[in-house]
Parts: structure tokens; C-alpha cells; sequence
């Protein structure tokens, strides 16, 4: 059987721009049993580069774990779902750049906007970063399943 994962991702920043960070957790598409969960304080930055950052870690650590896996990237963020999907432009050249990377870290990816109170457990990841990062500790969070 072919592997599944489902990332979730959200970003955040206090201010916009602000204090910025990302959360990201990979399920297995199949058991729901969450694989792994990162967090990162990106420094100042947007909402939307934050947002576009998540994804990015989230979908580049789930190729690690199996690079020939079909992906199901959840946001809240419409604006990322939308442009990563080919349906909106995207304007941002900063954005662009991180759509870029992505874009190039192949592997089959489908983008799927879930409402806010379906992304709590990414949005605690970012905000858990932000809190750290506010007590001054910026080390990114990695917890992987054995």
C-alpha cells in the first residue's frame, strides 16, 4: 500500500509583521496516529510567510519519512491553499520564493482548506514555538513516533 500522510500546518505572528512561528504535525493518512510534530520561531516576519513556512516543513519532513507518499496538506489559510493549488497569483515575491521551494520538493501534494477549529493541534505547535521563543528560546521543536 502506498504511504498517505496528512500534514497539517499553520503559522503565526504577533503583529503583522511580527514575532513569527510555524507548527506542523504529519499523520498517517490511514491510523490518524501523528508521526511527527515540528515547530519553528522564524523571526519577524508575516502571518503568510509563516503560514507558507509550516507547509513547507511540514510536506519537505514527510518526504523524508517516504519520499513516493501521497500528501494532503491542511490549512487554514486560504490564501496558501489557493496559490499552491494554481488558482490565485501570487503576487508577494517573498511568498513566491517559499511557493517556489516547495513546488520544488516534488512528491504528489494536494492542498485542502479546513477551517480554524480544525487546526488547533498546528496552531498549538506554532504558538508553543512563540512562547518559547518569548522566554528566549528559539531552538526549533521535533518529536517523531518510533
Amino acid at each position: 500500500m502506498t504511504a498517505a500522510f496528512i500534514v497539517e500546518a499553520d503559522g503565526g505572528s504577533r503583529g503583522n509583521p511580527g514575532p513569527a512561528a510555524y507548527g506542523a504535525l504529519i499523520r498517517d493518512a490511514h491510523t490518524g496516529v501523528v508521526l511527527a510534530e515540528l515547530a519553528e520561531y522564524i523571526g519577524v516576519a508575516t502571518n503568510n510567510v509563516a503560514e507558507y513556512r509550516g507547509v513547507l516543513a511540514g510536506v519537505r519532513a514527510a518526504l523524508v519519512l517516504d519520499a513516493g507518499a501521497q500528501i494532503e496538506a491542511r490549512l487554514d489559510s486560504k490564501l496558501v491553499v489557493e496559490q499552491m493549488s494554481g488558482r490565485w497569483a501570487i503576487k508577494n515575491a517573498g511568498l513566491r520564493e517559499i511557493a517556489l521551494e516547495l513546488r520544488n520538493l516534488g512528491g504528489s501534494v494536494r492542498y485542502t482548506w479546513v477551517p480554524r477549529e480544525q487546526n488547533t493541534f498546528a496552531d498549538r505547535l506554532a504558538n508553543e514555538a512563540l512562547d518559547e521563543a518569548a522566554a528566549g528560546r528559539t531552538d526549533p521543536i521535533a518529536r517523531y513516533s518510533s
